[in-house]
């Protein structure tokens, strides 16, 4: 093992012996390397002759690039050009910090780590598992997950995922979340995604307490948890009693054998989505600055190993949009385009002639919704025929069909679901 890396996790093991046992080997082997090219490079920096960094620079001391691609941003070419740190830029961090307390005030004072830039929140789950997932491992996920899952925690990183169904009368099933993690043997670790994809479902706030007293009861019996926390739609909630801020809020403070990873960034919230900019931030009860530093450099020798940095130019797009004036309104435009498809899909499923062969999942923000088919209907039967009568795209999982309202107009909600109605009837020949 590197000595850079046993210096960090002596510094985990001083301040929480919790966290440094929820690492993975990889984890606990990994480092941001602060000696070599990287620390010889920035000892150069300013130097009348830097012939350091794998950059090409024109006479003039400007970073190289096209004339034609030049032309084509209006940023400077320093903010566009060059290598991103590993870390992510500074100023974007920053703004990102700020953001998370700004969105989540019962926050409060709480020390959390600096975000560390993901190439997108599927870059951050995989560094997450990179990070806390071994061999073998379960992960705790709902029944509903994205199919990424599958391919991350299991394909990648050879962990087992253990399902527990999202849903018991219509609200957020607690009792199969506990027994889960009762259950689980060594480490828990969870994975929560609200709004949920592809449920599109967020807990109400009468729910949360139940999630959080949940972990703590695992906790205190001194299991080791760490969370993920998938916040990729955050922010899209619906409906007055729903959850607003993200659960990180909750578990940050939540125990010290707790380690809250809050996975967020610009893709959906801010649609931006061919950008790849996501975050990774950490919460412990009792954190400390030393403590997040060295997870913080963990995270970002992993991204320096995977795939060495996040765009510089997006970025520094964002980072620009970010300081604009215009940034929450135009922000506010767009969620109100959604909260109009939302109410518009909410209120065609309330027709009885649809309830014969259809009935939504519980949902309440996001960009999706579930139907769940009826009386002997097959949901990707009845894909195929949406796809070759009607023109119409839907996604199918197991017997349910997922609805991406969020890429539907308004005035074609109504026909979207009378489409998946005469599919249905279609398939039953009547």
């Amino acid at each position: 093992m590197d000595q850079q890396a046993i210096t960090l996790n002596e510094v985990i093991q001083k301040s929480n012996p919790s966290v440094f046992e929820l690492l993975s080997e990889r984890g606990k082997n990994i480092f941001f390397p602060k000696l070599g090219i990287l620390a010889q490079s920035a000892q150069a920096k300013g130097k009348e002759i830097n012939a350091t960094i794998g950059e090409a620079v024109e006479d003039d001391g400007h970073p190289m690039h096209l004339a034609e691609l030049g032309q084509l941003v209006n940023l400077p070419d320093a903010l566009v050009f060059p290598y991103a740190p590993s870390f992510g830029k500074p100023d974007l961090r920053n703004t990102w910090k700020s953001f998370i307390y700004k969105k989540n005030p019962s926050l409060g004072e709480t020390l959390i780590s600096m975000p560390i830039a993901t190439n997108g929140i599927t870059h951050g789950i995989s560094i997450s598992s990179y990070l806390f997932v071994d061999e073998g491992d379960t992960v705790i996920v709902p029944d509903l997950y994205w199919e990424n899952y599958s391919l991350i925690f299991e394909n990648n990183y050879l962990g087992k995922i253990e399902n527990f169904p999202l849903f018991y009368e219509g609200g957020f099933n607690h009792t199969e979340l506990a027994q889960k993690m009762e259950k689980a043997e060594g480490k828990i670790i969870l994975v929560l995604n609200f709004p949920n994809n592809p449920s599109g479902y967020t807990p109400l706030i009468s729910e949360i307490d139940g999630i959080v007293d949940l972990i703590a009861i695992e906790a205190a019996k001194g299991k080791k948890v760490v969370v993920m926390i998938d916040d990729a739609y955050f922010g899209l909630v619906y409906e007055k009693e729903v959850y607003t801020e993200s659960i990180f809020t909750r578990l940050a403070t939540l125990h010290e054998n707790v380690l809250a990873l809050k996975l967020d960034g610009a893709t959906k919230e801010d649609y931006v989505w061919g950008f790849r900019v996501g975050f990774i931030t950490y919460g412990v009860k009792g954190g400390t600055a030393g403590l997040y530093e060295a997870l913080e450099n963990k995270t970002a020798g992993a991204v320096r190993g995977n795939i060495s940095n996040i765009s510089h130019l997006s970025q520094s797009l964002l980072q620009k949009v970010y300081a604009s004036e215009n940034y929450d309104q135009s922000k506010l435009e767009k969620f109100d385009i959604l909260h109009a498809r939302y109410e518009k899909i909410k209120q065609v499923l309330e027709n009885p002639k649809y309830k014969r062969y259809f009935s939504a999942l519980p949902f309440n923000s996001g960009y999706f919704m579930c139907i769940e088919l009826r009386g002997g209907l097959k949901a990707e039967e009845v894909r195929k025929i949406l796809l070759e009568k009607y023109s119409t795209g839907v996604i199918v999982f197991g017997n349910l069909i997922r609805i991406a309202f969020s890429a539907v107009p308004e005035s074609k909600i109504s026909q979207l679901i009378e489409n998946i109605h005469l599919a249905c009837q279609d398939y039953l020949g009547q």
